[in-house]
């Protein structure tokens, strides 16, 4: 097993500022952007948004089992995180700037041009366990602030650390970092969670944001 590249065994909440855990500051980006995103669902609501759509929206078809790869987005930050955080410290503080940069930029724009997206299928025409689970989806995520989809800039930036991080170098990691970002892509508009535009237009703010991040700060 590899060994860590901190002992966090030695971490006290008084040695946050040393070298050796300073990083861990970075965390605290988690609870920012959680209120924040839900005071903007929640409690600042506005009294109209845009709804985003395309003719191509129309021509995708509702499929349920897009649902694996949707949730499989939760389980990619808490693997990429976990693992940055023990193995490539530097990598963490990476990963952990781009989300700072893109999510609450992002958020910012939906404050400034609130969106919703109106494609959400009115009944299932089958009845399954994940039809059952995207209904559960739908009641409580609300179906404003979608454009660009902070989904898709999170599966991207998962696949930039992926691509970046010490110990994932193997080619098969990077093509699977990839696929999965794109198939975590999909599932949002099979899902009818956004429109293809909440998915294209989140592709060049990644891109942005990956060369802020990992170019322009060699």
């Amino acid at each position: 097993m590899k060994r860590p590249a901190v002992e966090y065994s030695k971490f006290r909440l008084h040695k946050i500022n040393e070298p050796e855990f300073r990083h861990l500051k970075y965390l605290l980006f988690w609870p920012v952007y959680l209120f924040t995103f839900i005071a903007l669902e929640r409690l600042f609501v506005k009294s109209y948004y845009h709804p985003v759509h395309c003719a191509l929206d129309d021509m995708i078809p509702f499929c349920e089992f897009f649902l694996i790869p949707y949730f499989l987005w939760f389980f990619g930050f808490v693997f990429i995180t976990l693992y940055t955080l023990l193995y490539d410290i530097e990598e963490f503080k990476r990963f952990m700037r781009f989300l700072c940069i893109s999510f609450m930029g992002t958020l910012v724009f939906y404050m400034i041009y609130p969106t919703c997206q109106e494609l959400r299928v009115p009944e299932f025409t089958r009845d399954n366990i994940l039809t059952r689970i995207v209904s559960w989806l739908y009641s409580f995520d609300t179906n404003t602030n979608v454009c660009p989809s902070l989904h898709v800039i999170g599966a991207l930036g998962m696949c930039f650390s992926a691509w970046h991080a010490r110990g994932l170098e193997h080619p098969a990691i990077k093509v699977l970092a990839f696929v999965l970002a794109v198939l975590i892509s999909l599932s949002t508009v099979f899902l009818k969670q956004h429109s293809i535009i909440d998915v294209i237009t989140a592709v060049p703010v990644s891109l942005l944001v990956y060369w802020i991040v990992y170019r322009l700060r060699k």
